[in-house]
């Protein structure tokens, strides 16, 4: 029998490179040799199984988060540079139409990712860069919401919005210029990491 989390694991994959919208509850059941109504035993639609898949993701993503924090107290930049280098990840094997798809279709779904982005970036990002600037490694003069709001809340309109910028550009090169280049652009001369070198 199949658990939730692998019924959760596959939908979510296939969502996310397909579209939510051209995925079928039978395809899911087809690739995991189950049937549409085993699916109806953990979920009551199509927009349940949508929102439950993403939500697990984002709080998969979330504990990576929490980890990378841990991880680097003392540079609270660094944390920054990191969980969007995996968010980075996360996102390059995103078709850009399961993020319209959720918006249009999904609107449960959809307001999970929004939340999802605000709380990650008006909260843990604001509070890690708020932590550097009282360090004395962001300039003082720096509106750090307002770098929030340009550079951090929503990346991913930016990366999918008319072109997928993945297709056009390496990850690596995307995530300089959105990521750290604009770090740097904050930082105070005495501040370095191994990133920016």
């Amino acid at each position: 029998m199949i658990t939730k989390e692998e019924l959760l694991t596959c939908s979510i994959n296939k969502f996310t490179q397909f579209g939510s919208k051209h995925v079928s509850l039978d395809e899911i059941a087809s690739t995991l040799g189950i049937s549409k109504k085993t699916i109806y035993t953990f979920f009551k639609n199509k927009e349940d199984l949508v929102t439950s898949s993403l939500e697990q993701l984002l709080n998969e993503f979330s504990e990576e988060i929490d980890r990378l924090i841990s991880d680097n107290k003392e540079d609270p930049i660094i944390s920054v540079i990191l969980i969007y280098k995996r968010g980075f990840e996360y996102l390059k094997y995103f078709k850009p139409s399961f993020i319209f798809g959720l918006k249009k279709y999904y609107p449960k779904a959809s307001n999970f990712f929004e939340k999802f982005n605000e709380d990650l970036a008006n909260k843990r990002i604001y509070n890690l860069l708020k932590q550097a600037q009282e360090a004395g490694n962001i300039k003082q003069e720096v509106n750090l919401e307002l770098v929030v709001k340009i550079y951090f809340l929503r990346i991913d309109t930016v990366l999918f919005n008319n072109n997928n910028l993945f297709k056009l550009h390496q990850k690596e090169e995307l995530f300089k210029h959105m990521v750290v280049y604009n770090l740097k652009g904050i930082i105070t001369r005495n501040y370095s990491n191994p990133i920016f070198e």
